[in-house]
């Protein structure tokens, strides 16, 4: 879906009166995303980490209005959660919906099929990003927000604490309509 493609998926939501909504997956693992203290010169700041492989498997879905939908699970996604995800949009949005997304697998589960072949195609269309620019997706704006500033430098105990400070981060950035609102300016895309 190069830009012509996003301007038919663009006129088609106007036509039918649905709400553009940009969906993207992300994981956060217990490791802290480092990044730049204003420590004092020559006192250098110590981060005591716990080395493992856990981690909490998310999905969210920004808006042009600057709205933040997510679900958030302790296991790999899988095509149910993309299913249950879509029903979670429509019903916190409670707006027809024209969803993008990139072409992973568990967005072309069987799960996700069955969903958009019933009563529910008539409310949920779904139009892919292209698989070579991952950058045109505004929510990526959101991952890289939430891992760079809102959770920067944390060391979490373990995937409870880690869970809340997710939680809490997606809250202060569902506040801030603008600062979504520029992950689409940021992508460069004219919705």
């Amino acid at each position: 879906m190069a830009a012509r493609g996003l301007a038919r998926a663009k006129k088609k939501a106007q036509h039918e009166s649905r709400l553009i909504v940009c969906v993207d997956e992300a994981a956060c693992y217990l490791l802290p995303g480092v990044v730049r203290t204003y420590a004092p010169r020559g006192a250098r700041p110590e981060l005591h980490i716990l080395l493992t492989r856990k981690h909490l498997s998310l999905i969210s879905g920004v808006t042009t209005q600057g709205q933040l939908a997510s679900l958030t699970r302790r296991r790999a996604l899988t095509g149910i959660d993309s299913s249950l995800f879509l029903r979670h949009l429509f019903d916190y949005l409670n707006q027809k919906l024209l969803v993008l997304w990139d072409c992973g697998s568990i967005h072309r589960a069987e799960e996700v099929k069955t969903l958009l072949s019933g009563d529910w195609l008539r409310l949920i269309q779904v139009e892919e990003f292209p698989a070579y620019a991952p950058d045109l997706n505004p929510d990526e704006g959101v991952w890289q927000h939430l891992k760079h500033v809102e959770l920067r430098n944390l060391c979490c105990r373990d995937l409870d604490h880690l869970e809340t400070e997710v939680r809490l981060a997606i809250r202060r950035m569902r506040r801030k309509p603008e600062l979504i609102q520029s992950f689409f300016a940021g992508a460069g895309l004219g919705l």
